[in-house]
């Protein structure tokens, strides 16, 4: 998790909210609330990361269940709760150890002393400081407890012990409590939560940014059998996904038939046909920041699919002639959009010959932000390839990446595709 740091934090927030909450979308938040009055807060909390864009996990011990119901947590979060270390059912869907890999952050809120105690002693009694055990994840606490419990001396050198070890807490505030005391020892309110949860990540080159990726090929139907198609595996169009997500991006993957496992934090969208495919751009195209078209598109499609199987005359030997017409033009119907409207688009261009040539007219004829241009007649880096060489173009740049595996090259070019959006966006 280098993309991460875990600084302390027990001080005013402050006023850039709006730019650091951009961090949290797609980022995974395993959320434990242990036994406090405080746990109250902690719909709100779960709501609110998740308004965020953040995708959210609670575990609950026995004593938090006693102030706010797993139920509430599951309709809030949209995922199951999880309650018991022992779980037969909970383990065969999310087990506890792949729970504390899945997560970006663990958030403890509200922390009682009793728990921080017992994580100080490193015990792992309980789901929750299993999991605190188990993960490589930062891990930050928001103390709530009575004002004479915070100050206590064994409370201090829990919180000690915890500090040492890169443990994060966010608070407590200082206050009335529920006692009717007054003093520090109160949670943080979820807004100042959520801020301090934000403030945990860095901020990726694509934090913030809708990306939508097409990938793999088309399948144009001749008869309920058989079809045309192309060799594409959409392994190129997977990576960049991929490599988007990671760097920040909120990823729509618009995917032809392909036998290739969704990344993760990735929204994928399943079509067949060219028609398919662009109806499911441009039904998803609101708000999309980048379009990234990788997808073979079959440029031509039967005019007609025969309602049944085609036979052959078995007393002759005549073809079969078979009426083509055109596919809409979908990486250029994108780039047309109007003002507003219209992403940063990226095209690809599968060359056999005169690769740039043809890419560059590409780019400039369909009015595109950028284009990438690779050699298909190289079986080396072609369809179906592990590996990859492109040259990037766009209107006042090139270059050329050398052969890398399709992953390493799609976080070049993410990286890339970037720089140029964000110079775009200035001029």
């Amino acid at each position: 998790m280098n993309c991460l740091h875990s600084p302390y934090y027990n001080r005013p927030i402050q006023p850039e909210v709006g730019h650091r909450m951009l961090r949290l979308r797609n980022k995974r938040i395993l959320l434990g609330i242990t036994g406090g009055i405080a746990a109250y807060k902690s719909a709100e909390l779960t709501r609110e990361l998740r308004r965020q864009g953040a995708e959210v996990h609670v575990v609950m011990t026995r004593a938090g269940q006693e102030f706010i119901t797993p139920l509430t947590l599951q309709a809030l979060s949209g995922n199951p709760v999880h309650t018991d270390l022992l779980d037969p059912e909970a383990e065969a869907g999310m087990g506890h150890i792949e729970l504390a890999r899945w997560a970006d952050l663990v958030l403890v809120a509200p922390a009682t002393a009793d728990f921080m105690s017992r994580m100080a002693a490193g015990l792992g009694n309980d789901l929750l400081t299993t999991l605190c055990l188990a993960t490589h994840s930062p891990i930050a606490l928001a103390p709530a407890m009575n004002q004479g419990m915070w100050q206590d001396p064994a409370t201090q050198k829990s919180i000690e012990t915890l500090k040492s070890r890169g443990v994060t807490l966010f608070g407590p505030a200082e206050g009335s409590q529920a006692c009717g005391e007054v003093g520090p020892g109160r949670m943080l309110e979820p807004v100042e939560l959520v801020e301090h949860c934000a403030g945990m990540f860095q901020f990726e080159c694509l934090t913030g940014k809708r990306v939508m990726i097409t990938a793999g090929p088309t399948r144009e139907a001749i008869d309920p059998v058989r079809y045309i198609t192309n060799h594409s595996s959409g392994k190129m169009g997977f990576a960049l996904a991929e490599a988007a997500a990671e760097a920040g991006a909120e990823v729509l993957l618009v995917a032809g038939p392909v036998n290739l496992e969704t990344p993760e934090r990735v929204k994928r969208v399943n079509i067949v046909s060219a028609e398919d495919l662009y109806k499911a751009v441009h039904d998803n195209m609101d708000d999309q920041d980048i379009f990234i078209g990788t997808a073979a598109v079959a440029d031509y499609r039967p005019a007609q699919c025969a309602p049944g199987k085609l036979k052959k005359d078995p007393n002759s030997d005549a073809g079969l002639t078979i009426e083509m017409v055109r596919n809409p033009d979908i990486i250029a119907s994108v780039a047309k959009l109007p003002e507003g409207k219209r992403p940063f688009t990226v095209g690809f261009a599968a060359e056999t010959s005169d690769v740039v040539g043809y890419a560059k007219g590409k780019l400039q004829r369909k009015s595109l932000n950028m284009i990438i241009a690779n050699d298909v007649s190289d079986s080396s880096i072609g369809f179906n390839s592990d590996n990859n060489a492109v040259t990037v173009i766009a209107p006042d740049y090139e270059e050329a990446i050398p052969t890398g595996s399709k992953r390493t090259l799609a976080r070049q070019l993410v990286k890339m595709i970037s720089q140029q959006f964000e110079q775009t966006r200035k001029q």
